[in-house]
């Protein structure tokens, strides 16, 4: 799922369509903690407050609409350091090596109570998740940390983690498709590259 995308009608072509699709906040890769990390990549996608709040609903970690009052630069930084921790440690464990500093740091985080969640019935009888008051900076970042302890201490979970074989894509996802044959962050974006890529070889071998 892709938050603000460039509609289809859009001129994909075109560098305003290019910058944008490279500001797109994207949750595809299967867990909050990976998405979160997906937002430096290729450029900073959460670049002001604006853009953190509309992560974090876009995440699923608060319901759209949440007011966030307290939400300010501190709250930034804060997750911009989590998603430099998180990285850290998701790369580490692809590549079979310890991260015991930012393992430590995630733990640390991990260790406050997230959101507590509560459900609300509307008059039509449906029901949709609400919070129990005004989540703050330290309950959402625990939140985002407990998802990464969790996926890295799963066994199963943690055998999907992928790394995208885009060219210079350093996002990293998990693999649930049928098979385990997923082989891009997105087909839309990474796959859709290498099909172009293979298209145009094809092309100038044609030409030669």
């Amino acid at each position: 799922m892709v938050l603000g995308a460039t509609p289809k009608s859009a001129n994909s072509g075109s560098p305003a369509a290019y910058h944008s699709a490279f500001h797109e906040l994207r949750f595809d890769a299967g867990r909050p903690c990976l998405d979160l990390v997906a937002t430096a990549h290729p450029v900073e996608r959460i670049g002001d407050v604006r853009r953190l709040r509309a992560w974090l609903a876009g995440a699923g970690l608060v319901p759209q609409g949440t007011p966030l009052p307290g939400a300010d630069v501190t709250w930034l930084a804060a997750f911009r350091e989590l998603r430099g921790q998180i990285a850290q440690l998701v790369r580490a464990e692809l590549a079979g090596r310890p991260a015991d500093a930012a393992l430590a740091r995630v733990n640390a985080l991990a260790a406050a109570a997230p959101p507590a969640p509560r459900a609300v019935r509307h008059p039509d009888g449906t029901l949709t998740r609400a919070l129990h008051g005004t989540p703050g900076r330290t309950a959402l970042l625990a939140a985002v940390a407990r998802d990464a302890v969790e996926l890295l201490t799963d066994p199963v979970a943690r055998s999907l983690l992928r790394q995208c074989a885009g060219d210079n894509c350093a996002i990293v996802y998990l693999d649930t498709s049928r098979g385990r044959r997923r082989r891009w962050c997105s087909s839309e974006v990474c796959g859709n590259r290498e099909r172009v890529a293979r298209h145009r070889r094809r092309a100038a071998l044609a030409r030669a």
